[in-house]
């Protein structure tokens, strides 16, 4: 049996893992902190899962694999940890995003509705139509619960015998297929999977003009109680405002509404607090003021930060070196595709016909060759 080792116990690294030890691989998981780790970007609430990608169509395309990957895992964990919402878009100008995503959605099929300001206020009084061009709402899309999705896989991967080590590794070479632990230990595999997060620019200095860290700030809040039925009931809000714009996830499953803002900061260290300032909230606060009506009456519960590792056009990296992969590049929206990654790195991992065309694929930028996602061929829509 041919041995991986994968280092980083993010969804990225735990899918990889899973999908590896799916396909037969002895599988050796090594994080620096004890997992869950709540450093970590995917330790969160939820993170959201949508078609609507803008002039990305590759990415466009992937989300119903990604969605056949997800009932794989999920049916392996025996639970659901998907909430369908939908997705409403607002833009306060014409063209950009919005109409690239409505173009490419129309182009392949997929069904959505115009609606005008007032209906948008009608629909979701909760919100302020004021300054809104264009709007679009679509039934696809939903909340993956992220947190509750880490631990699941932790528990399918105990059912596979596979138990996280905690060490902290200081060097990495995939190539070679081993990595150094600050203690000393050197671990090796027929395999080594590199998948962390904003810490791997660190590991690997190549890596670090392609992609840097950035800290990201959220903010979690209780709606007052006249809105509270109409937010769980909401879609994903994407508001695309030029001057700034946010996202806001509805509380659904236990969890509160969450709003955040598309922008990506300058780069940070992961090292750093996940505690956010009051000055850093309050700017994701003023990005939402003009859309959330009575944001005042809004109880404001927490706001943190999470560490993304962003590529700058913001496209995967999945590259195969020597006797490693490298993950990195998820720029905040990756969660999505963790389990067909993880899938498409295995099926690569054991023939090695397929790795000249994963780059490009998890980039986006081709389809699939054929066998690449074989284990979904069953669940991908036609």
């Amino acid at each position: 049996m041919k041995s991986a080792l994968v280092l980083g116990g993010g969804v990225m690294g735990l899918t990889a893992a899973w999908a590896l030890a799916r396909a037969g691989w002895s599988v050796r998981l090594l994080d620096q902190d004890a997992l869950p780790n709540e450093r970590g970007s995917s330790v969160d609430d939820h993170r959201l899962i949508r078609h609507a990608y803008g002039a990305a169509r590759g990415y466009m395309r992937m989300i119903d694999p990604a969605y056949a990957a997800w009932r794989l895992l999920f049916a392996e964990a025996g639970e659901d940890l998907h909430v369908p919402t939908g997705v409403l878009a607002l833009a306060n100008a014409q063209g950009g995003w919005l109409a690239e995503s409505r173009a490419a959605l129309r182009a392949d099929g997929h069904a959505l509705a115009e609606l005008e300001a007032a209906a948008v206020a009608a629909r979701y009084p909760f919100l302020r139509p004021d300054g809104i061009a264009q709007a679009f709402h679509m039934a696809s899309g939903g909340v993956l619960l992220a947190r509750r999705i880490v631990q699941a896989l932790l528990a399918v991967l105990a059912a596979r015998g596979i138990a996280p080590i905690r060490a902290r590794a200081r060097a990495v070479d995939p190539r070679q297929g081993w990595l150094e632990t600050a203690e000393g230990d050197r671990l090796s595999a027929d395999l080594l999977v590199v998948a962390a997060g904003p810490w791997a620019p660190r590991l690997l200095p190549a890596l670090a003009p392609q992609v840097r860290p950035t800290r990201q700030i959220l903010v979690r809040l209780a709606p007052p109680p006249d809105y509270r039925a109409g937010w769980q009931a909401a879609p994903m809000l994407l508001d695309l405002a030029e001057d700034g714009g946010f996202y806001a996830v509805p509380p659904v499953a236990g969890t509160p509404l969450k709003i955040g803002d598309h922008r990506f900061a300058p780069a940070g260290d992961p090292e750093d607090p996940r505690q956010a300032t009051a000055a850093e909230a309050e700017e994701i606060l003023a990005f939402a003021r003009p859309r959330l009506r009575d944001l005042h009456r809004y109880q404001v519960l927490s706001a943190a930060a999470c560490y993304y590792d962003v590529e700058p056009a913001e496209r995967f990296v999945l590259q195969r070196q020597g006797r490693g992969f490298v993950l990195s590049g998820f720029s905040g929206h990756g969660f999505k595709f963790a389990p067909l990654l993880g899938l498409a790195l295995a099926r690569a991992a054991t023939d090695p016909t397929l790795c000249d065309s994963l780059a490009g694929w998890a980039a986006g930028q081709a389809p699939p060759v054929p066998g690449l996602l074989a284990d979904l061929e069953q669940e991908i829509p036609a």
